[in-house]
């Protein structure tokens, strides 16, 4: 960007078509790990501007373009990568950072879950996502940064604690770590089920709905944000759809309460929308898919309360980083026990909802 804020510079311009012929800049530029600007372009398209954090690397676009293309193919609803005038999926412009523009989608994002109806169908929506890649057998290159790898998380936090010794919370963060190690222990090894390409970061706000009330606000009309798109488990899908949309309270909250009304509605509305039996493996596996990603995520804020790392604390609230940590990271231990407690419930509605093949 140069120039007056959020708007694209003459280089940017140059290398998109439907940013040459003009556009307008939608106010407030967004973005927690990308800089994100909304264009709406003279010829009537709506695109999304991109800075793409240099966490990730170059090659999540080649995955995004091979599997939002196979989406389309088949009609599933969604964005797309524009290419640039030379024929590249990006711009890469050194120090200036790497750019990418998309197709921008009608609907809306919430940041809390809105009602069990809202659940139902995004769960229909990603039964759907799932049923159409079901076929899909391009390669995905690595996104260039560990995700979702449980033991090198732990390792993490084991060296974190023998390298900030010193550190004001360290006790706080041993006793954390000593529940967590717990936890895992209870739930004994992570099951091996076939791997599917999962979006894998199932928030609540990377479903996009079709209004802001009703009806809409319970249409559930697309998935955004492909940057996570890898091969694992439907279990570590689940898991962190679930984290996100059936704790009542949020991620800076030390209480979290696990909703099952929340909980049925989205594996019905998943049932319905892949419309096709599950190995019994893979519906086993996700009786405990909540309890392993809350665990997950409660060692990786562990780790970041003793580094001060992360890059989002919220500096109204929160004295440090580290103590925002704290609390995140008690809320998801928090969320695993709430989980747990109705573990024999969520297990019979996972039989009552998801038919399967025996295997």
């Amino acid at each position: 960007m140069s120039g007056e804020a959020g708007v694209p510079s003459a280089e940017l311009r140059r290398a998109w078509a439907p940013l040459a012929s003009g556009f307008e800049v939608e106010p407030g530029a967004t973005g927690l790990l990308h800089q994100t600007v909304r264009l709406n372009a003279s010829d009537g398209g709506r695109f999304v501007l991109q800075r793409v954090s240099d966490v990730f690397s170059p090659a999540i676009q080649d995955n995004i373009a091979a599997v939002t293309r196979h989406l389309a193919a088949r009609g599933f609803p969604t964005f797309e990568l524009v290419a640039t005038v030379d024929g590249a999926l990006g711009l890469d412009l050194g120090p200036g950072g790497r750019w990418r523009l998309l197709t921008r989608l009608d609907g809306v994002s919430f940041h809390r879950l809105q009602s069990v109806e809202q659940a139902r169908s995004a769960g229909a929506l990603v039964g759907r996502f799932h049923a159409t890649l079901d076929d899909f057998e391009a390669p995905l290159a690595p996104m260039g940064l560990p995700f979702r790898d449980t033991p090198l998380y732990r390792k993490r936090l084991l060296e974190a604690l023998e390298r900030h010794a010193g550190h004001i919370r360290h006790a706080d963060v041993s006793d954390l770590r000593a529940r967590i190690d717990a936890g895992f222990g209870a739930l004994g090894a992570s099951p091996r089920t076939r791997e599917r390409v999962i979006h894998a970061d199932l928030k609540i706000s990377n479903v996009l709905f079709a209004g802001e009330a009703l009806p809409g606000r319970d249409e559930a009309v697309a998935l955004i944000d492909f940057d996570t798109l890898m091969r694992a488990p439907l279990h570590a899908e689940w898991g962190d759809a679930w984290r996100s949309w059936c704790n009542r309270r949020g991620e800076d909250e030390r209480e979290a309460v696990f909703d099952l009304d929340v909980f049925e509605a989205s594996i019905e509305g998943f049932a319905g929308g892949f419309d096709r039996p599950l190995d019994r493996a893979e519906r086993d596996a996700l009786v405990d898919a909540t309890e392993r990603l809350a665990l997950e995520l409660a060692t990786r804020y562990a780790t970041d309360a003793l580094e001060e790392s992360y890059f989002g604390w919220d500096r109204d609230r929160f004295g440090s980083a580290a103590e925002h940590n704290l609390i995140r990271a008690e809320g998801q231990l928090s969320l695993f026990e709430a989980a747990r407690a109705c573990r024999a419930d969520r297990a019979g509605i996972l039989e009552t909802r998801l038919s399967v093949e025996a295997r």
